[in-house]
């Protein structure tokens, strides 16, 4: 039995517990989340740098997966553009069963290779692209079949899993492997092998962009003003960055069409 699916001994009996017990458990657990991710900060440090030489290139990154773990892939993916001013096409969040299953489990269709393969085969991936696929058990034929499609187009291929000899290890040119156990709830892998993969897709978008240059120190210099406290946050980061008032600030950034990159070129 792969160790997410097996008995968690520390809540056995979480169901006679007082919600002060259960949180006590659950947070115990927690910190069992930051270290299996640090355990596996090598191979993520490995997949920031062979991604970003990609994407520097011209190539895209895919995420690929099932339920939480495509839900997680999507939601890194549509957060890039607003936080780093890159295109959508950038960062591509794919999960298995579309957009509905965002919302609504289709529990089925991870069984489908084929339909991996289908949904990847639309991108016209090439050899600058990396497809990851994300799977907790690390053996959905949705996502096995995906990576071994992008292999055959010569697209760097990275696993993210929460067992080690699974499929996607045995696919993968790098694989990430945080093992986080077995659950508080048998099998809900949700809670601490989610938490896990959440902090990974993370660590690896964000070391990306900022091997990319869409950060200045710790600025993401690239948002677009499309609310008051963003455009605040322009200025604010222009003020310190171009070392001068905040009223000048927000004229060089008037002068510069918004762009903090252009205000600071022009100051």
């Amino acid at each position: 039995m792969i160790r997410t699916e097996s008995r968690n001994p520390n809540s056995t009996h979480i169901d006679k517990m007082t919600p002060a017990e259960m949180v006590q458990v659950m947070q115990q657990a927690n910190r069992e989340v930051a270290e299996a991710v640090e355990l596996a900060s090598p191979a993520v440090a490995a997949a920031i740098e062979a991604v970003s030489e990609r994407m520097n290139k011209g190539g895209r990154l895919f995420y690929m997966g099932c339920g939480t773990s495509g839900r997680l892939g999507v939601l890194d993916a549509s957060e890039c553009p607003p936080t780093y001013g890159v295109s959508p096409d950038l960062v591509v969040g794919i999960i298995a069963g579309g957009d509905v299953a965002l919302r609504r489990s289709q529990e089925g269709v991870e069984d489908d290779a084929e339909q991996g393969k289908k949904d990847l085969e639309a991108y016209g991936l090439n050899d600058l692209d990396t497809v990851m696929g994300i799977s907790v058990a690390g053996n959905a034929a949705y996502v096995t079949g995906a990576l071994s499609y992008a292999k055959e187009q010569g697209a760097l291929t990275v696993g993210l899993t929460c067992n080690n000899d699974c499929g996607l290890t045995r696919i993968a040119d790098i694989s990430i492997v945080t093992d986080t156990g077995p659950e508080i709830v048998t099998g809900s892998t949700r809670m601490k092998a989610g938490t896990a993969h959440k902090m990974v897709l993370n660590m690896i978008s964000t070391g990306v962009m900022i091997r990319m240059g869409r950060v200045r120190e710790n600025y993401m210099i690239y948002i677009k003003p499309v609310n008051i406290k963003l455009k605040d946050r322009m200025i604010r980061m222009t003020s310190e960055l171009a070392r001068c008032s905040y009223e000048q600030a927000e004229q060089l950034l008037e002068a510069n069409d918004w762009k903090i990159d252009e205000a600071l070129k022009n100051q």
